[in-house]
């Protein structure tokens, strides 16, 4: 790793497993604090074991990026630690299911955007105060798919079999999110980044149905390879004057028409502010 990242406090979503518990613990040997933000704190062990057996640093909070109350509790929990964020990995992601969230959202766009977006708005002060920091949005090539953002639909619960379209909605918003992340933190010292980790064989599919998911997996990329446009847009100090930009292979790459719609990634903000009911600054 290039960007010194000793002693620097990550916060992390889904590292329990695939890609976000390799970035966890290759942070983590390259001495950054890391506190890892998931919905079981029991899956979630083995990792922090892992980390800490190794002379690293770690703990855990708990976090359902599906219902908008833990992820207040989580951000309220992070921020009484008192300590800085240098960087912000929104990792954890769902795929292949099906339904809405708690707070009445299509269950990808609710989980995968709107948790991340809330938890992010109500960490921006601290992330401010520990500037420079990093904000890292994990997307997906998947955001290439949507023709269109249709906001009733993501108050809809999902209607197809697989989940696949929902997902590449949620992958879109992300990449939006990232974009307009940039333009309104821009000149605080934080910079952002979008990314597509490759086609990873992650629990992230565990809820595609079989067979869809067999055959899903056969023509995946390893965790290993997956997590490393992560931990390049993390830790390059190449990319400390680079920001908004959509990475694959950890190289910037054009993001599809919808996701360089600058008037659309402002909709989508002030209608996620709305829904979040989380006002940014």
């Amino acid at each position: 790793m290039s960007w010194n990242v000793a002693n620097k406090v990550c916060l992390i979503t889904g590292a329990n497993t695939g890609i976000g518990r390799v970035t966890a613990i290759e942070l983590a040997r390259s001495g950054a604090k890391l506190i890892l933000a998931g919905r079981s704190e029991e899956r979630t062990r083995p990792v922090l074991e892992e980390i800490r057996a190794a002379g690293g640093t770690a703990d855990f909070l708990p976090l359902d990026l599906g219902e908008f109350a833990s992820v207040r509790q989580c951000a309220e929990a992070f921020l009484a630690r008192k300590e800085p964020l240098d960087l912000l990995i929104l990792n954890a992601g769902l795929a292949g299911s099906r339904g809405l969230t708690r707070d009445g959202f299509e269950v990808h766009f609710g989980t995968n955007h709107l948790g991340h977006f809330l938890l992010t708005c109500l960490l921006r002060e601290r992330l401010i105060e520990s500037q420079p920091a990093r904000i890292v949005v994990v997307s997906s090539r998947a955001h290439y798919r949507p023709k269109k953002l249709d906001f009733d639909a993501v108050k809809m619960t999902t209607p197809s079999v697989t989940g696949v379209a929902e997902y590449g909605v949620s992958k879109l918003a992300n990449v939006l999110f990232a974009a307009e992340l940039s333009r309104r933190l821009a000149g605080t010292g934080i910079t952002t980044y979008s990314l597509h980790p490759g086609v990873v064989a992650s629990d992230v599919w565990r809820r595609v149905p079989w067979p869809f998911r067999a055959l899903m997996k056969l023509a995946m990329i390893t965790n290993e390879e997956g997590a490393r446009t992560t931990l390049h847009c993390a830790t390059d100090p190449g990319l400390a004057s680079e920001t908004g930009r959509y990475y694959d292979r950890s190289a910037p790459k054009r993001p599809s028409r919808l996701a360089d719609d600058a008037a659309l990634a402002a909709d989508l903000w002030r209608r996620s502010e709305a829904w979040c009911g989380c006002r940014w600054g």
